[in-house]
C-alpha cells in the first residue's frame, strides 16, 4: 500500500509513519496539501494520504476530485481537539487517528480504509484450477485477460498475479473503464498537458504513467468507446502514450491485465469491440467460474468473512451453525462473492447467539434465505431414478447411460450436484457429459436452483 504523508514530521508524526511502514506501507511525504494535489498530479500515486488535521482538508479533497484524483484521507493530530477532530471527518477524512499513535490501530486504519485485505481464498477444484494457470503464467510479461460475472472476484485475481509477477514491488494501478465518462477516459489514461481543455489547469500524469515499471488494470475493459480502443492498441504495442495536448510520446514500461464480465468474442461480432485489442490483450485467459460452480468456497470465503467483519466491528468472532452452512451452500449467489461477503457482514451484525444462526443471513432485500433442499428429497430422487433404471433392456450401454443421466437429473430439478451423488460420479464428471449431450443436440435439463446447480 501507497502512503503519502501530508503535514510537518516532527515528533509524534514520525512515529506514526514508522508504524505504517511496518504495518508494511510505501511512505513518502510532503508537508502541504498543495505539495500533496501536485504529487498525484505528477504521477506519485498514493493509495491513502495521512494529513494533518490542522491542515485544508476539504480545499485538498475539493481540489483532488476537480482533477478526478479521489484518493482517501485519515486526519491526523497530536493532542486532539474533538471539534477539530470532528471538523476533519466532516471535511471528507474517513478516519481520524490521535497522535502518539498506536501501532495496532494504525494498521487497523490503513486495513480498513484502503481495504487491501482480499486475499484468494480457495478450495474447489474448479477454482484451484484457474489459481494453477495463474501461479503459472504470472512470472511473464504476457497480457491476460481475467472474464467472469459480476463480482466473481476478477480484481482479486489481477492483484494475486500482480504479487506473483516480478513487478510485485512496483505500483499496481486500476482503472475502471465503465466508471469515468467516456470523454474523460483518455486523459485519465494518458493525462494531459496544461491548457489541453477546459478544466487542465496543469500538467497531468495518466494512469499508464503512473503504473510505470509495474501493471496496470484496465477493469471492465468492454465499455471502452471504439475510438479509444485503436489508441489503447497502440499504447499497448509500442509501449508509448501520447498525453492529450502533448507534442512528442512517452514511454512506458507496464504490463496490462483486463477484466471483462462480458463475452469479448461477441462484442467484436458486434462491432463494439476491436478483434485486434482483443487478440493483444487475450494472450492468456483466465476465466473465474461463479460461486454456484465453485461449492466447496463457500464455506472458507464465509469463514474468511466471518473473522474480517468481527475484527472490523470489534466483535467477537462466531462459528458459523451447521444449517447456516447447509443454506449458505444451496444458495445460488447470483452476486457472486460480492454479495456472499455482503451477507456474512450482515450476519456478524445480527446475530444474537453463540452462532451465526441461518436466521442472521439475510439476502439484499432482507429475506431470509430458503431452507436447504432436505435429505428426504435427494432419497426421493434417487428412488425414482432407480424405477426408471429397470426399463433399460435393450438399449446400448451409451443410451444407457445418457438415458440415466437426464432422467436423473430431470428427477432432481436440474440441480446437478444431488444428481451427481446419485449417479456416484463426481460433478465435473457430470458437467462433461452434459455438454457433450447438449453439444450432440440432445435437450438438458436446465437448473433450477441449489448447490452446483450450474453447468
Amino acid at each position: 500500500m501507497r502512503l503519502l504523508v501530508v503535514g510537518k514530521l516532527n515528533g509524534q508524526l514520525s512515529v506514526a509513519v514508522k508504524m505504517a511502514m511496518n504495518a508494511g506501507a510505501k511512505v513518502s511525504h510532503v508537508e502541504t496539501t498543495e505539495q500533496a494535489t501536485n504529487a498525484l498530479r505528477a504521477g506519485q500515486g498514493a493509495d491513502l494520504l495521512m494529513v494533518d488535521y490542522t491542515l485544508d482538508i476539504a480545499g485538498m479533497i475539493a481540489a483532488n476530485e476537480a482533477e478526478r484524483m479521489r484518493v482517501p484521507v485519515v486526519a491526523c493530530g497530536v493532542d486532539a481537539d474533538p471539534m477539530r477532530a470532528a471538523a476533519a471527518i466532516k471535511a471528507g477524512a474517513k478516519e481520524f487517528i490521535p497522535l502518539p499513535p498506536d501501532a495496532e490501530l494504525i494498521a487497523a486504519v490503513l486495513a480498513a480504509v484502503t481495504d487491501d485485505d482480499k486475499p484468494m481464498v480457495v478450495r474447489d477444484p474448479a477454482m484451484e484450477s484457474v489459481i494453477k494457470l495463474a501461479d503459472q503464467v504470472a512470472p511473464s510479461e504476457a497480457s491476460i485477460l481475467i472474464t467472469g460475472e459480476s463480482g466473481s472476484g476478477k480484481e482479486v485475481m489481477a492483484r494475486y498475479v500482480h504479487a506473483k509477477s516480478r513487478r510485485a514491488k512496483a505500483p499496481f494501478i486500476s482503472v475502471n473503464c465503465a466508471a469515468i465518462p467516456e470523454n474523460l477516459l483518455e486523459s485519465e489514461l494518458f493525462g494531459h498537458e496544461k491548457g489541453a481543455f477546459t478544466g487542465a489547469l496543469a500538467r497531468r500524469v495518466g494512469k499508464f504513467e503512473e503504473a510505470d515499471g509495474g501493471t496496470l488494470l484496465l477493469d471492465e475493459i468492454s465499455e471502452m468507446d471504439v475510438r479509444l480502443q485503436a489508441k489503447l492498441l497502440r499504447a499497448i504495442q509500442e509501449r508509448e502514450i501520447d498525453r492529450v495536448g502533448g507534442s512528442k510520446p512517452v514511454k512506458v514500461n507496464i504490463r496490462i491485465l483486463a477484466t471483462s464480465n462480458r463475452d469479448l468474442a461477441q462484442a467484436v461480432k458486434d462491432g463494439t469491440f476491436r478483434e485486434d485489442l482483443l487478440y493483444r490483450l487475450n494472450v492468456v485467459n483466465l476465466r473465474l467460474p461463479p460461486l454456484r460452480e465453485r461449492p466447496a468456497d463457500v464455506i472458507s470465503l464465509c469463514e474468511f468473512f466471518v473473522k474480517k467483519y468481527s475484527a472490523a466491528n470489534g466483535i467477537p468472532e462466531k462459528p458459523i451453525s451447521a444449517e447456516a452452512k447447509r443454506r449458505l451452500i444451496a444458495h445460488r449467489w447470483p452476486g457472486n462473492v460480492r454479495e456472499l461477503e455482503n451477507a456474512m457482514h450482515r450476519a456478524v451484525l445480527l446475530s444474537t447467539g453463540a452462532e451465526i444462526e441461518e436466521f442472521a443471513i439475510r439476502l439484499p432485500d432482507g429475506q431470509q434465505m430458503a431452507p436447504a433442499p432436505d435429505a428426504q428429497v435427494a432419497r426421493g430422487a434417487q428412488m425414482a431414478a432407480d424405477a426408471v433404471s429397470r426399463a433399460f433392456v435393450g438399449s446400448t450401454v451409451a443410451e444407457v447411460e445418457q438415458k440415466l443421466i437426464i432422467d436423473t437429473l430431470e428427477h432432481c430439478l436440474g440441480n446437478r450436484t444431488h444428481a451427481a451423488n446419485i449417479l456416484g460420479i463426481s460433478i465435473r464428471t457430470l458437467r462433461n457429459k452434459l455438454k457433450e449431450y447438449s453439444d450432440a443436440g440432445v435437450p438438458v435439463p436446465p437448473p433450477q436452483g441449489g448447490v452446483g446447480a450450474a453447468a
